[in-house]
């Protein structure tokens, strides 16, 4: 295990240098840079702007240089944590410090969620096929994914506002945003909580039923199934030791999914629930082609990427024993 540790987080690195560079190739393929937004925003209100000004802009941005200058001091900065300013002159690392924590809390609470309710519901489905509670499930399931994230929120905005005559966005009352921690503060923070945990999850809960099921009735038919019942073995004994855990295998790989979707995916979420995480801010940021800001938020997510696919393979190692991460562990 060790090894393994040590070999993945060696290659993490090489695989975040690729992707480092390509994620700045992307953002700046379009045509023009974040002066040119600037400046085409200062015309619209009617200044007029001199090319010596664009030029004089250009240079303090320091988008005046190469692609491989300015990769290599982005990059440079990103892992000293010297991320540099945006074009609005605000800090690019305090920005993501304010809103990494809520953005990973949330993707998180919503991970597990989504388990907590998928998993158990995808074994009462598959193990009683075409009953009422299958029918239900079926019919959560496909519910959940045909209806956008972003539009339970609206949904429920509306509702909570007609019904209750309450606010239920952002995750602060507008009476604690900026005071001091308090008890007060944070039992009014856990409930603004549970309503973007809900909104965040259901979409990845409806797949996630779907796909536990239906692996799980294709383990159901097999002759080790089959035998193992004929023999006498306990049915929940039975169930719980071979084919649920092999039926887990797709769920638990696709961890390294889910982190980096939940993240991308709150976006049009979190600005219809005004909520302050990455979402908006990387939004805001490709609109206004803000390269250092949008290329940092992006590597944070293909981060989390790369190590959910690590924590997906050692789960993997303890629910299926026929895995091994180690060469020539199985001999």
């Amino acid at each position: 295990m060790g090894r393994y540790l040590i070999k993945r987080l060696l290659f993490t690195i090489i695989v975040l240098l690729i992707l480092s560079i390509t994620v700045f190739a992307i953002i700046q393929a379009p045509p023009g840079d974040a002066v040119d937004v600037m400046v085409r925003n200062m015309e619209m209100q009617g200044d007029i702007v001199s090319e010596a000004q664009i030029v004089v802009l250009k240079q303090m941005y320091g988008l005046d240089q190469s692609f491989f200058v300015q990769y290599r001091v982005w990059i440079s900065g990103f892992f000293t944590g010297n991320m540099g300013t945006t074009v609005g002159g605000e800090s690019v690392e305090m920005l993501i410090k304010s809103r990494l924590g809520n953005t990973l809390l949330l993707s998180l609470l919503a991970l597990v969620l989504t388990y907590l309710i998928a998993i158990p519901i995808g074994i009462y489905s598959a193990t009683h096929q075409y009953s009422l509670g299958d029918y239900i499930a079926t019919t959560f399931g496909f519910i959940g994914l045909a209806t956008p994230n972003f539009l339970l929120g609206i949904i429920l905005l509306f509702f909570f506002y007609k019904w209750f005559g309450l606010s239920i966005g952002g995750l602060q009352s507008p009476e604690f945003t900026g005071a001091p921690f308090s008890l007060p503060k944070m039992l009014d923070f856990i409930n603004h909580l549970w309503i973007p945990i809900i909104v965040i999850a259901i979409g990845a809960t409806a797949g996630t039923i779907r796909t536990l099921r239906a692996t799980l009735l294709d383990e159901l038919g097999k002759q080790y199934v089959l035998t193992a019942r004929a023999k006498g073995v306990p049915w929940r004994k039975l169930l719980y030791k071979y084919p649920v855990r092999l039926a887990l295998n797709p769920i638990i790989s696709g961890i390294a999914r889910q982190f980096p979707y939940l993240i991308a995916g709150q976006t049009i979420v979190a600005i219809v629930l005004n909520l302050p995480t990455l979402g908006p801010l990387i939004f805001r940021a490709l609109l206004n082609q803000d390269v250092r800001l949008a290329a940092s938020v992006l590597l944070i997510q293909c981060f989390l990427a790369v190590i959910g696919v690590i924590i997906a393979d050692i789960l993997l190692t303890t629910v299926d024993p026929r895995i091994r991460l180690e060469k020539g562990a199985a001999r």
